[in-house]
């Protein structure tokens, strides 16, 4: 039984009715292979392991890569920009355009210091919380009302070392943890598109 099964067990989650059922979700990070297992690219880590647990290929396209991934009649885009996480408006933006995905459609996962490691908090729209990747979609976009989620990296940082904790890598304990948190994270996304932000908030926020 998967995770968003045993959630969700005495409930049967809203089919969401939208003439528009293509998603574009997008997970923010840095490319280059020094970049792969650090905390601040946590949104690239959860795309990988849902491609790989749904045999999707990511594929190289205009400001990133991108797999496609067909879900109860959905359509989910995967993308991960390659501008690096301080340019990341300008590919979410081309993608947005391209493929005609309205705001409302839109999620985009950043790691968050303020939230317990592994801890998720989705919210449909609010300021940057201080992420360059949020800061620079928001100014790009020249709004702020798109769906985010974030993934708890926490704050296990001494004074004045937060630049190399979120550059950093997982640490031992939590990497033995993460394949639950990404089997986790993927289910929530799938909700997303599914069930509606409002029933995937409920039911994933703080798990």
């Amino acid at each position: 039984m998967n995770w968003f099964t045993r959630l969700f067990s005495n409930t049967s989650p809203p089919e969401t009715i939208a003439p528009m059922k293509k998603f574009l979700i997008v997970g923010l990070g840095n490319i280059g292979a020094e970049y792969v297992n650090t905390r601040h690219n946590i949104g690239f880590k959860i795309l990988d392991f849902m491609a790989k647990k749904e045999a999707l290929s990511f594929e190289t396209v205009k400001l990133g890569a991108l797999a496609e991934y067909k879900f109860k009649g959905r359509t989910y885009l995967l993308l991960k920009p390659n501008t690096f996480m301080n340019l990341s408006g300008k590919a979410v933006q081309y993608w947005m355009e391209k493929e005609k995905i309205a705001k409302e459609n839109v999620l985009v996962i950043t790691d968050d210091l303020n939230l317990a490691f592994g801890t998720i908090r989705i919210k449909p729209k609010g300021s940057d919380g201080g992420h360059n990747g949020l800061k620079n979609i928001n100014l790009v976009l020249n709004s702020n009302e798109y769906a985010r989620f974030r993934f708890g990296i926490s704050d296990a940082f001494k004074k004045g070392q937060q630049v190399n904790y979120v550059l950093g890598e997982w640490g031992e304990s939590e990497l033995a943890a993460l394949p639950e948190r990404l089997e986790l994270a993927s289910e929530a996304i799938k909700s997303f598109g599914t069930a509606g932000l409002e029933f995937t908030m409920t039911g994933f926020n703080g798990k």
